[in-house]
């Protein structure tokens, strides 16, 4: 569900930066969708004129080198890709991403929620009410392949203001007016 976003996510970032920035691209190249999302994240940063450059991580034993090799590459922020691998460790990218003092934003809040800057994706809430729904109409009776495949319609944009002031970085008024929730 939160494949498909990340033009959005550079979006985000572009707004925060204020500026033509390098942005690292976080992917796990073992993932089938990888190739997708990195053509997408190529289409939409030359469409808004940022340069991305592809970084990948394929255990959690490659996070660390990963994000050295974007401060290496003098990146000014990192996008990570939602991908099981990364959302199944958020407090280990976000400490990273403090340590290495990587504006990032997530595809997941929990990135945000321990620490992350921001996270832009799917909102999970409503995503298990909805399996609630569907697991309610097979319950009664209708049979799960004529239930149509629903995608997702909410999404949540959460910013973390600790995060922000530790980054030295002033989070625009236009990026606060959007986000669902502002953490301070």
């Amino acid at each position: 569900m939160n494949f498909g976003l990340e033009a959005k996510r550079l979006e985000l970032l572009h707004q925060l930066l204020h500026r033509d920035a390098r942005i690292a691209v976080l992917v796990n190249p073992s993932n089938p969708q990888s190739q997708s999302m990195i053509t997408a994240v190529q289409a939409a940063a030359s469409a808004i004129g940022q340069q991305v450059e592809i970084l990948t991580a394929k255990t959690n034993r490659d996070f660390s080198p990963a994000f050295s090799d974007a401060v290496r590459r003098r990146a000014d922020a990192m996008l990570i890709s939602p991908d099981p691998l990364f959302t199944n460790r958020p407090a280990q990218l976000a400490i990273l991403a403090a340590r290495h003092a990587m504006p990032t934003i997530y595809g997941a809040r929990e990135f945000a929620e321990v620490g992350g800057l921001m996270s832009y994706g799917a909102s999970q809430t409503e995503a298990y009410r909805q399996a609630g729904t569907y697991t309610g109409r097979v319950l009664k009776g209708e049979k799960p392949t004529d239930l149509p495949v629903l995608q997702a319609t909410k999404f949540e944009f959460v910013v973390n203001m600790w995060t922000a002031e530790a980054l030295g970085i002033t989070v625009p008024p236009t990026l606060l007016a959007i986000a669902d929730e502002v953490i301070e």
